[in-house]
């Protein structure tokens, strides 16, 4: 019951740091918006594990993985951020839903998983339901809704990495370098696109870094009480957060399309997960 509390938790503030950023967009570059979401992790992980989980504090047992983890993320910030600037955050989380779709797709050829013909057609499927959303030739088809796909891409990849990491560091420590990592690469490249910032941004943006820290360290808190197979399926719940707070805040409702598109993909990522918990259990 805590797992499913605290998982549930995590995608009910998640969606908040979203917000933020999309708010910002329309004065501040999404790439200086990216630099801050990783500042801030950084400034606020780094005392907490200090104080609280010091032990941790080590140096990773597999540094190349946790490098090209922490870079994967950072694109699909990146492509996120840009997206929710053009579009509604509902349609732009709708398409990064593929995520695990594309994780499916991937495990059978980077982690030499079986990955049966029912999985298969749950991924063509999903295909199937972001076509729908992004309906191309039917409505514009920009470079936002591209940006979309392209964070569940990369979160796929995020996530067949983390399967990889799950035994050799702890969480937070993966959780601390991912931040890292995304706040190094952004500051080389920050520079071309900073304008100074009023103390209102900086406190948005640091409000933003705390719903990612909080948001985080409660799905690393679910991950002990719970496998991340059992769980996955939850991480739909964060569309709810996400449509009542565009809405509130945007006036952005998504449409009859949208919804049908996000029920496939949502069916198709909740089968997906299901027959990956059944195939653990089997073994």
């Amino acid at each position: 019951m805590k797992a499913i509390f605290y998982n549930l938790l995590a995608w009910a503030i998640l969606p908040f740091m979203d917000t933020i950023a999309k708010y910002l967009s329309a004065e501040i570059s999404f790439f200086q918006i990216t630099w801050a979401r990783y500042f801030f992790t950084v400034f606020f992980t780094l005392p907490f594990m200090f104080f609280f989980y010091k032990k941790n504090l080590t140096w990773s047992t597999a540094p190349k993985l946790q490098i090209f983890r922490g870079l994967t993320l950072f694109f699909a910030n990146i492509l996120f951020f840009y997206s929710i600037s053009i579009i509604s955050m509902a349609k732009a989380l709708t398409l990064a839903f593929v995520a695990p779709i594309v994780t499916t797709a991937l495990s059978s050829i980077v982690l030499r998983e079986k990955v049966g013909y029912r999985r298969w057609s749950a991924v063509i499927v999903g295909f199937i339901g972001s076509l729908i959303v992004i309906r191309p030739g039917f409505i514009e088809f920009n470079f936002a809704t591209v940006a979309a796909l392209g964070t569940g891409f990369f979160y796929g990849i995020y996530l067949i990495i983390t399967r990889k990491l799950h035994t050799s560091d702890s969480p937070l420590l993966t959780l601390l370098l991912t931040g890292v990592v995304g706040a190094v690469v952004a500051s080389f490249f920050v520079p071309l696109v900073w304008i100074n910032l009023s103390v209102q941004q900086w406190s948005l943006l640091a409000l933003m870094g705390i719903f990612a820290c909080v948001g985080h360290l409660f799905l690393i808190l679910s991950l002990k009480y719970a496998d991340a197979s059992k769980l996955a399926p939850l991480g739909y719940f964060e569309i709810v957060t996400n449509i009542i707070l565009g809405y509130h805040f945007f006036g952005d409702f998504p449409h009859f399309w949208t919804w049908l598109g996000l029920g496939i993909i949502v069916c198709s990522g909740v089968y997906i997960s299901l027959r990956e918990k059944r195939d653990i259990v089997i073994k």
